[in-house]
């Protein structure tokens, strides 16, 4: 996020996901410089870091011609369609009242016999 000093109005920048791969965490530092690291795991060995959306292609090479780096990968939640109307279940239901059907129904223990031996 950028602050615009003249206008004191708050600049929102798009950012994008990545998640980084690598060899060794030793280099984590090293790590900081390209964009917010936001979690570590340390049993996957695998860093999720925000970066502005507009540098996205130069940081991710930047990344990969790192040695520590094994592979680099994209978030997609920004190219999903988080609209959820209109979906499968979300309808619109009519006003109409739904009709139950009573049914009688008995409930019985089942026996046990015990052998007497």
């Amino acid at each position: 996020m950028l602050v615009n000093e003249i206008d004191n109005s708050l600049e929102l920048v798009p950012r994008r996901g990545l998640i980084v791969w690598v060899y060794s965490l030793k280099q984590l530092k090293n790590l900081r410089r390209f964009g917010y690291v936001h979690y570590v795991s340390k049993k996957m060995k695998y860093v999720v870091l925000y970066v502005d959306d507009v540098e996205i292609d130069t940081v991710i090479e930047k990344l990969e011609k790192q040695f520590f780096v094994r592979s680099v990968d994209m978030s997609m939640r920004p190219d999903i369609n988080m609209n959820f109307n209109n979906r499968l279940g979300n309808e619109k239901m009519e006003e109409e009242p739904l009709e139950f059907e009573e049914q009688k129904t008995e409930i019985r223990l089942a026996d046990f016999e015990e052998d007497e031996s």
